[in-house]
């Protein structure tokens, strides 16, 4: 699979999500084995990095600049803004003050000058959008990232956003069990000429032919909280899960290939960063780009697993509140 843009630069469509290296599935891998995993990732030929101020409060930037920064020149480095501790749980902020003041700290932390993409993690409702994405173009303007993006908004302020500054990426779930980008963010994103990355493209690992008892997860796993993993909902997940991974075997791929073969078909300009504390995963998912999947193969896996089929929402209310991106009814 050739090359696709991402913020005025080619890198290969499946880069590396690197959030559950410090946090959120459990607990994170001891760090010597963190470092080695992303060692194997540039070996391999991974070339865009995904990361986030919040993702184990610094820590996951931090690795990335003790693990990676000596071949900065070799991946386009993305990292996150906007969400906050605040108290027990977590906020919003991006205040203009606010973000510049964040973005200074992740600079540190990755030990680097200059951050390639640089997103809001979230949409600031209290906050004009105007001023939000003002902030970033002067961060441009003063070298201190390379483009812009935003992660779970939806089209409408896409758009918005768009015509105060080009906007480079929009970054939010998809997968075969997330359809929520085909409402309106993904020709939207098509339309304007803005890359769009997909997060979670393995379903939260659900298609990564191994889980099949969520209640074996951590106490710290997040998906103990997502409904989809619970007792209502997962038999009958599981059941188009099993159907599933039978279609990839007879079609001689690995499941988590055939999820994100599905989802870089949805378009030229989408990429997928899906996340891993395997080395052997982590190889599995980049050996996706030289596979050629049958398109009626992919076309079986669209109407196996799709809205209409899976079993509960993605996300509690709780979480839901924090999410622009359009909902199915």
């Amino acid at each position: 699979m050739e090359k696709r843009e991402l913020a005025g630069r080619m890198v290969h469509p499946v880069g590396l999500g690197c959030m559950n290296l410090s946090w959120a599935y459990g607990d994170p891998p001891p760090h010597a084995d963190k470092v080695l995993l992303l060692e194997r990732a540039l070996e391999l030929g991974y070339d865009h990095f995904d990361t986030s101020n919040i993702y184990g409060l610094g820590r996951n930037e931090t690795l990335l600049g003790e693990a990676i920064m000596h071949a900065r020149e070799r991946f386009l480095l993305a990292s996150k803004t906007g969400i906050v501790v605040q108290g027990a749980g977590r906020g919003i902020d991006c205040r203009p003050e606010a973000m510049l003041a964040s973005l200074d700290e992740s600079l540190a932390r990755l030990k680097t000058d200059h951050i390639d993409l640089f997103y809001m993690h979230r949409l600031d409702r209290t906050v004009p959008v105007a001023d939000m994405v003002g902030a970033l173009a002067r961060a441009i303007e003063a070298g201190k990232i390379g483009a812009y993006g935003v992660s779970e908004w939806g089209a409408a302020h896409i758009r918005e956003a768009h015509t105060v500054y080009p906007m480079a990426a929009v970054q939010t779930e998809y997968s075969l069990w997330t359809r929520n980008p085909e409402i309106a963010v993904l020709e939207t994103t098509r339309e304007l000429g803005i890359a769009f990355v997909a997060f979670s493209p393995v379903a939260r690992g659900a298609l990564g032919g191994e889980l099949r008892d969520p209640s074996t997860l951590g106490d710290k796993d997040l998906r103990r909280k997502m409904p989809r993993f619970d007792a209502d909902h997962w038999p009958r997940n599981l059941a188009l899960i099993e159907r599933f991974d039978a279609l990839a075997a007879d079609a001689g791929v690995a499941p988590a290939q055939l999820a994100l073969a599905w989802v870089l078909a949805q378009g030229p300009h989408v990429h997928v960063i899906p996340g891993t504390t395997s080395v052997a995963h982590l190889e599995e998912n980049f050996a996706t780009l030289s596979l050629d999947v049958p398109s009626a193969v992919l076309d079986q896996a669209n109407a196996l697993i799709n809205q209409a089929s899976v079993s509960g929402p993605r996300y509690s209310p709780a979480a839901q509140a924090s999410v622009d991106t359009e909902e199915f009814a």
